[in-house]
């Protein structure tokens, strides 16, 4: 079996658990690929099998699995590597809250069981695509999280007016607008106050950042709508992001959002699932009295 390793930065205290990951990857006899560049920031002491690749680009991978050595964001990362290619990913938590990376550090070696044993499933994830304008982040246009608009360092507030399938929604005022996906329902967006969304259920959610407007909260909409965005405020340009991804708008820019064309494969160890994650996680429900 061909497995890819996507990481993004190295760390003394991740040194045991990579060991652990590549031993029992040489036990199974896997064929390794990986990112050149997380490669490049390994200590020399450890043993990868003798056979390895490397992958720089998309255009590079070529596997069944792809592994993701890190936290969330590393996962983010790897989007424009699997793009429309359907490779599954597993991701590997070593950082800190990890709802997407959900394999913790002492499950690894069960994890690569489960997976030569086909004793896991795949999530499908839905993609924020940006229709319009193309210009801004290339043909990486694709979000798994979020895409969100920001004031550019400045105290004034953004005016965000937003139209769904063509009708007037709101115009929010205040430090910038949050359009998630069910995934990144979990992010950015629960930190404003945004409702916990279940991965598959066909929705996208709008949630202002530090709403001037009291009564303004966030509104969950169906994913086959277009989001139609237009910008107001004293400041010619904005900040947006993709992501881990960040650019400036202009205000003159009409931005246009959809569900992106193809979705993004996540394994699910067949002992998990999105409940007991966000309980786990968030110690959701906990109480002493329980």
């Amino acid at each position: 079996m061909k497995i890819a390793i996507f990481g993004k930065k190295y760390s003394a205290e991740d040194k045991g658990y990579l060991k652990v990951l590549i031993d029992k990857l040489k036990e199974t006899d896997a064929q390794l690929c990986i990112y050149k560049p997380y490669y490049d920031s390994l200590p020399s002491d450890l043993d990868f099998p003798y056979n390895l690749e490397f992958f720089s680009t998309h255009k590079d991978l070529s596997c069944k699995i792809l592994i993701s050595i890190g936290g969330d964001g590393t996962i983010l990362d790897t989007v424009p590597f699997v793009r429309n290619s359907g490779i599954p990913i597993l991701g590997i938590n070593l950082g800190r809250l990890g709802f997407l990376s959900s394999i913790s550090k002492s499950e690894i070696s069960s994890a690569i069981d489960s997976i030569y044993k086909n004793d896991y499933s795949v999530d499908k994830r839905a993609l924020l695509k940006i229709e319009q304008p193309t210009s801004i982040f290339g043909d990486i246009n694709f979000a798994l999280n979020d895409i969100t608009l920001y004031r550019n360092d400045t105290t004034s507030l953004i005016v965000v007016h937003v139209y769904v399938d063509g009708v007037f929604l709101n115009s929010y005022w205040g430090d910038g607008l949050i359009i998630s996906t069910p995934t990144g329902s979990t992010a950015y967006s629960l930190s404003v106050g945004g409702p916990i969304i279940t991965p598959g259920s066909q929705n996208f959610l709008i949630a202002p950042i530090a709403s001037h407007n009291l009564t303004v909260r966030p509104i969950v909409i169906q994913d086959s709508s277009e989001i139609r965005i237009k910008i107001d405020g004293r400041e010619d340009n904005y900040l947006m992001t993709l992501d881990s991804k960040q650019s400036t708008m202009n205000k003159k820019q009409e931005l246009i959002i959809k569900r992106n064309d193809f979705d993004v494969n996540l394994v699910k160890m067949n002992n998990k699932n999105f409940f007991s994650t966000i309980r786990d996680k968030l110690m959701w429900g906990f109480d002493n009295r329980n």
